[in-house]
């Protein structure tokens, strides 16, 4: 049976209220719950600067990276993730933010509209998935022929 470790990141603590953890690695995977900018979005919120599609899609996938980052892995050890919007109509944004994360090498992805996130500034969030023995930049076509 493979050991469950809980991630732990700094800048992705567990709340000690919190019903859920924010990431294991389990072997060479490794699992994470869906993040959110929260709490900058809340700050930026207060503020009377609200961060938009883009500016939450790339505090979202900082924190996938610092999770992954801890787990003993980097950004390109993700391979899946499941992407949340309140308006569907951010999805180009989103995409740009991913673009500008991964470069060329993104991981496959789900994208969903939901009607509301927990809290009312948010309107992106993002769980993901990783292989620590996966990097997506040696990534490369499968050919018919490999089949």
């Amino acid at each position: 049976m493979a050991l469950a470790e809980k991630i732990q990141a700094p800048q992705v603590p567990d709340l000690p209220t919190a019903s859920w953890t924010n990431g294991y690695r389990i072997g060479q995977d490794v699992v994470m719950s869906g993040m959110t900018g929260h709490p900058a979005t809340r700050q930026a919120a207060e503020r009377g600067e609200p961060l938009g599609a883009y500016d939450q899609t790339l505090v979202v996938l900082k924190k996938l990276e610092a999770l992954v980052t801890a787990a003993g892995g980097h950004r390109h050890n993700l391979v899946k993730t499941v992407v949340y919007l309140t308006d569907i109509a951010d999805k180009d944004e989103v995409g740009r933010a991913r673009r500008d994360f991964f470069g060329a090498h993104t991981p496959c992805s789900t994208l969903v509209a939901v009607q509301a996130l927990v809290f009312p500034e948010l309107c992106v969030e993002i769980d993901a998935w990783a292989r620590l023995d996966v990097d997506l930049r040696e990534a490369k076509p499968l050919s018919s022929k490999d089949n």
